[in-house]
């Protein structure tokens, strides 16, 4: 059975690239949708069909092992990986809970490349893997410190991981999008508490959920929506980051 296998899918993104999947991966029989809530996976696999929501915590041993077994179990072929959990939160480092800096590290990273390493195995050739990065990957960001540079490991690690998997055919997308209007704002105390975030031009969710699986499947290395801020990328890869680090400060 060949599968797309995607996290963070309960809302926001996620369930924006989930309700997206089959119209650009057609060969996708079914949709495993991963997410710690599961009555939110339940009622979207309903809506999708030919869908299996998989209730895990993948920042901890027990999630990564309970995913890690049903793989091993069922040996789907995985079409397409798409790694979108995530979360952000604003704050002073020196004023922060250190749970949340550190399930940030855990979620943005250390599960990230945990699933990905779990997938490997049972990826073809023409498979694809979809990492959600962010602006934030390419200037680090004072007042979300943690979670800019948790952004830039998934930038570094997905541009790397492409380059090892080119002889195996399988090509890995990083998506660096703007803020968007979802619940990561809020949750991450963010919505209403950033000027930065006040002023800057928002994403549609929808269309960069769309965008991004195009860019997938065309098998780019990184992909950024609005004009605005893909040329917020190549300034950020020109100018010294000291110069724009008061600007891209939230």
């Amino acid at each position: 059975m060949r599968i797309a296998l995607l996290t963070g899918a309960s809302s926001g993104l996620g369930r924006e690239i989930a309700l997206r999947v089959r119209a650009r991966f057609p060969e996708v029989e079914e949709i495993w949708l991963v997410a710690r809530r599961a009555e939110r996976l339940e009622a979207l696999a309903g809506e999708l069909g030919n869908a299996r929501a998989v209730s895990a915590d993948i920042t901890g041993e027990r999630g990564l092992g309970a995913l890690s077994a049903l793989i091993a179990k069922e040996r789907p072929e995985i079409a397409l990986l798409v790694n979108n959990a995530g979360c952000g939160f604003l704050g002073a480092f020196d004023k922060s809970v250190p749970a949340e800096q550190e399930r940030m590290v855990a979620l943005n990273c250390l599960a990230l490349t945990s699933v990905t390493r779990l997938a490997l195995p049972y990826m073809p050739a023409g498979a694809r893997i979809l990492n959600i990065a962010s602006i934030a990957a390419f200037v680090p960001n004072a007042n979300m410190a943690v979670y800019s540079a948790t952004k830039s490991y998934v930038l570094a690690f997905s541009r790397a991981l492409g380059l090892e998997l080119k002889p195996r055919g399988i090509a890995v997308t990083a998506v660096c999008p703007g803020p968007m209007d979802t619940e990561f704002l809020r949750v991450g105390r963010i919505a209403g508490n950033s000027k930065t975030f006040r002023t800057l031009p928002y994403c549609d969710s929808a269309r960069v959920a769309e965008g991004a699986l195009r860019a997938a499947a065309r098998g780019r290395s990184v992909w950024t929506p609005r004009a605005f801020y893909k040329f917020y990328r190549v300034v950020a890869h020109v100018l010294p980051k000291a110069w724009l680090m008061p600007l891209a400060k939230t």
